[in-house]
């Protein structure tokens, strides 16, 4: 079993610890879904830590993912040890994903982590991980159905870890990624029914890394068609109300072919766009017919 050394968690946090510990050492062999968010990180560190060379970290890389998170990846598997290998993907070829239906994450998640599988018997691994915490049981996330369906385990959630108590373990262990702002795939900033495509993926990757070049960290451009709606923190909100920066912001967004140029009074909300389909069941059903 492989040691490293860390400052001590909170006590608070000390029979989560175990408990996480013991699933890693129950698994025996472990092939992680790694994006270098916060909830992965965590988990990759935590799996090194009890695994060793016995535990891999698997990246997917594809134009639904911002850039900086697969370089972010590549990083922070090279500063833990861990093996990283890269899967491309190619969700835009299935017409289930790309028509952009109310349960398009259990189609893409159902490829992804059946290929992750694959890739697990390969490697001669004993089993799947990904990185939900307890936290996204209060979200709509179809994905979550297709990896009950393949067996993918879930450490952090089922060892009660939620999204605070893994900032601030990952802090105490010194990793890098304890107050990176949440991240998604491009696709979830277009309105469900409305197809994703290429250059609308481009345009909201562009949108959104000029707003953060402009200091905002935390910031979703929702793609409406010709309309950019962005969500930033609510406590944000005032400092983009500077003249000068708003003026700047729709010149931006206006260059890489937005018509319109809105804010969410709301601000930045996980999931917003399920909104429009909070009434319905939060295990959408897969849609009948095969994905092309």
């Amino acid at each position: 079993m492989h040691k490293s050394s860390h400052r001590p968690l909170p006590e608070a946090l000390q029979d989560k610890t175990t408990r996480l510990r013991e699933l890693m050492e129950s698994a025996e062999s472990l092939l992680i879904a790694f994006s270098g968010g916060v909830d992965s990180t965590f988990l990759v560190r935590i799996a090194h830590d009890v695994l060793g060379d016995k535990a891999v970290a698997v990246t997917a890389r594809s134009n639904i993912y911002p850039a900086f998170e697969y370089a972010d990846a590549v990083a922070i598997t090279q500063r833990i040890g861990i093996r990283h290998l890269t899967l491309d993907t190619h969700e835009l070829d299935t017409a289930a994903f790309r028509n952009n239906p109310t349960n398009r994450c259990y189609h893409c998640k159902k490829n992804l982590f059946g290929r992750l599988i694959d890739m697990a018997r390969d490697l001669n691994l004993a089993r799947v991980a990904d990185g939900s915490n307890a936290d996204d049981a209060n979200d709509i996330r179809p994905g979550m159905r297709a990896t009950r369906e393949l067996g993918v385990m879930s450490p952090l959630k089922e060892a009660g870890w939620r999204k605070d108590d893994i900032r601030m373990a990952s802090r105490c262990l010194g990793l890098p990624t304890w107050n990176k702002p949440s991240c998604a795939c491009l696709a979830s900033r277009f309105p469900y029914g409305q197809p994703i495509t290429e250059k609308g993926l481009a345009q909201i990757a562009q949108a959104e890394a000029s707003l953060r070049d402009l200091g905002f960290g935390q910031v979703r451009v929702r793609h409406h068609g010709p309309t950019a709606r962005i969500e930033i923190l609510a406590t944000a909100i005032p400092h983009l109300m500077n003249e000068a920066l708003r003026r700047q912001v729709v010149s931006r967004l206006k260059s890489l072919g937005y018509t319109y140029v809105t804010l969410d009074l709301e601000g930045y909300r996980t999931g917003s766009m399920n909104e429009v389909i909070a009434g319905e069941q939060r295990d959408v059903p897969p849609l009948d017919g095969n994905a092309s």
